[in-house]
């Protein structure tokens, strides 16, 4: 595992592809072909990752009895991730997703929609005959509603223009963080961990999911078209608030900012006016310094469990988000 150097650690190789294209089968050749694109379009495949880390921190292998549970839970986790990206992209009007062209532009809506509802009927399948079903599917359920919730909010946030960092913080947990908290604890009720187990490793998956989004958001506004991959101001264009442009609508330039985020930033010149402020006003600073807080809090959650080659690489994972340039 290149990232941390460690590898006597199970990550999502080629035994957990092979179980997510044997899960996404189907006699329809469309959903197969949007389920083989899942497939080859790879990712970096973090959720499931964090689920396979997490499993081992608890004394899961894949030399152990039971390692085939494990394996189904971190593909249950990359369905609902997938699920709510071709969703995502729908709602988005993407056309393209990791480089290739969008699901919807390929196949029409409405295969994308059900080849969503697909991924979420595959994973209630799997996991009703699990270890802990019952509790497992209650929390997925859980997430999923949360998920729709924070997608939906976002979009309610820019309408009413209730800028405001409450509103913020639900909608990147809704995004991001739900569904990270669920693969890192996911795990403590497969294999019957306790409940502090299950607390720390839930705190460690929503507080590294709030500092992966938050960095995601800050690269928006304070990186380069090079780094992210697309224009930047995205956020500022769609009429979303987040950290860095919270920061500046609380100071002394935020009736500025208002307006620039009120007509969603498309006169010449706003998106480099914000971060310009944004820079002035030590807003990029302030967002990065929340971010180290988060990755911290994620980090000691993990105290609780030995150090091991598990935690260490959760740890990793929490830490590179504090430097991440794309």
């Amino acid at each position: 595992m290149g990232m941390t150097g460690v590898l006597a650690l199970s990550v999502p190789d080629a035994a957990f592809e092979a179980r997510l294209r044997e899960v996404l089968r189907s006699r329809v050749e469309f959903i197969e072909l949007i389920g083989d694109d899942l497939v080859a379009a790879g990712g970096k495949r973090v959720r499931p990752l964090l689920t396979l880390l997490s499993a081992q921190l608890l004394g899961a292998s894949p030399s152990r009895p039971g390692w085939d549970g494990v394996l189904d839970l971190a593909v249950c986790v990359e369905l609902l991730h997938s699920a709510s990206l071709l969703h995502d992209d729908l709602i988005d009007d993407a056309d393209t997703r990791r480089g290739q062209q969008s699901a919807f532009r390929r196949f029409g809506n409405v295969v994308s929609v059900m080849s969503g509802d697909f991924m979420l009927a595959r994973l209630l399948t799997l996991l009703s005959g699990m270890s802990g079903g019952p509790a497992l599917t209650r929390a997925f359920g859980e997430t999923a509603s949360v998920i729709c919730e924070g997608e939906v909010l976002q979009f309610q946030v820019a309408a009413y223009q209730d800028y405001d960092l409450p509103n913020y913080l639900t909608v990147i947990h809704g995004k991001t963080a739900a569904l990270t908290e669920l693969a890192a604890s996911a795990p403590a009720t497969l294999l019957g961990a306790d409940l502090g187990a299950h607390e720390a490793l839930g705190v460690f998956g929503r507080e590294y999911g709030l500092a992966f989004q938050m960095q995601d958001d800050l690269l928006d506004l304070a990186g380069t078209e090079q780094q992210i991959g697309k224009p930047v101001g995205g956020d500022l264009r769609e009429g979303k608030a987040t950290y860095p442009t919270l920061l500046l609508l609380d100071g002394p330039h935020g009736a500025e900012v208002r307006r620039i985020l009120e007509r969603r930033a498309e006169r010449e010149g706003d998106v480099e006016r914000v971060r310009e402020l944004a820079l002035l006003m030590g807003a990029f600073d302030r967002t990065r310094k929340e971010i180290r807080r988060r990755a911290a809090l994620a980090v000691d959650a993990l105290h609780l469990f030995p150090a091991t080659e598990a935690r260490q690489a959760l740890e990793a994972l929490a830490r590179r988000e504090i430097n991440r340039a794309h």
